[in-house]
């Protein structure tokens, strides 16, 4: 009787223990069985606390002081042209539409499955669609009604922008028409973040595939990395191939389920807060209404000043034609993801 009465001593104390440790938010573990008592979890389980800490073993915690309330994703879609600068045929060789259709798919289910995870966070989706067909439009409708999530589709009047609109480029060529209507999109967005969003916004194009995991570790890498830093960011979901063209020193940080670098250059496809847009007006308009050479180069200067940050391995994948240094990330399945969202 002696030695129960011991055990069951033992065994209150350790609760007693317990609560206290969750009282004050310290963490414990069961170093027999990587067991924490505390979050009744396993070390292999997502230990982040979202909007209160990040946990990773053995590094620790780090406090979020930077809690993400809101994310916006921007969707600009056109699926009337085939490729924006060149004519080269992308991966799988279909029709444009199918690449918008699977894009907003993958979107559409990583939202779906950051709901899981960050219940508070306010999620919406704005499509801002130049000149694609009815039934395309109409496809793209049914998706965003599908998904029960905030949503509008808006039509974009090129005439809105394109008297701002610079006719001759960097390179002393004639702006395309197609490249125009592109750069109006862009406007668009931009006022639509400024103006109308509270947090984060996700800029991204119609040809990217995403994980189902990218939205919720893309908030979890912001509220971890921001807190550290003590200061805003862009990340770019996509980890490029032109990334592994020449030699640059860089830093190295760690997210959620993925490390990610600092890169100094990107595409048109970004998360960043309102914060940065506001900030840096000028720049991302100047991008807007002339055609610098290469096309992205505002953001790559504002790159010098901010963190940007892209994840190793890829979170999502830009599909353009299989040679394209600006497309196929490394070391990725590309066809299972592409396959896993024809279902939409």
């Amino acid at each position: 009787m002696k030695k129960q009465n011991s055990q069951n001593k033992k065994s209150i104390l350790k609760k007693v223990f317990i609560k206290i440790c969750r009282f004050f938010g310290f963490e414990i573990i069961d170093q027999s069985n990587f067991y924490l008592p505390t979050q009744k979890k396993y070390i292999n389980e997502n230990l982040n606390i979202p909007g209160v800490k990040s946990i990773n073993l053995p590094l620790g915690e780090v406090k979020i002081t930077r809690k993400v309330n809101s994310i916006t994703i921007i969707f600009r879609s056109c699926t009337n042209v085939h490729m924006l600068t060149q004519n080269k045929k992308r991966l799988f060789d279909q029709k444009k539409s199918e690449y918008t259709f699977r894009s907003l798919n993958s979107i559409i289910k990583s939202l779906k499955k950051s709901q899981d995870v960050f219940p508070k966070i306010e999620l919406n989706i704005v499509v801002i669609d130049h000149n694609s067909k009815s039934e395309d439009l109409k496809q793209i409708r049914k998706q965003l009604e599908k998904s029960n999530l905030k949503n509008s589709l808006i039509s974009l009047d090129v005439s809105e922008f394109s008297g701002n609109i610079k006719k001759i480029n960097a390179k002393n060529e004639t702006v395309t028409s197609n490249q125009i209507s592109n750069m109006a999109n862009i406007n668009k967005s931009l006022i639509i973040a400024k103006n109308q969003c509270n947090d984060l916004i996700y800029f991204v194009e119609d040809d990217y595939i995403h994980d189902d995991d990218a939205i919720s570790e893309m908030i979890f890498t912001y509220e971890r990395i921001a807190s550290q830093l003590n200061s805003e960011l862009i990340l770019c979901p996509t980890d490029y191939p032109y990334l592994y063209t020449k030699l640059e020193t860089t830093n190295i940080f760690l997210g959620a389920n993925k490390h990610w670098r600092k890169v100094g250059e990107s595409l048109c496809t970004f998360l960043t807060s309102k914060i940065i847009i506001e900030k840096y007006w000028k720049e991302f308009e100047s991008m807007c209404k002339y055609e610098h050479y290469p096309f992205e180069q505002p953001l790559h200067n504002i790159y010098k000043s901010e963190y940007c940050l892209s994840p190793l391995p890829s979170l999502a994948i830009h599909l353009t034609n299989v040679n394209s240094i600006f497309g196929l990330s490394p070391n990725i399945d590309w066809g299972k993801n592409w396959e896993k969202n024809k279902n939409y």
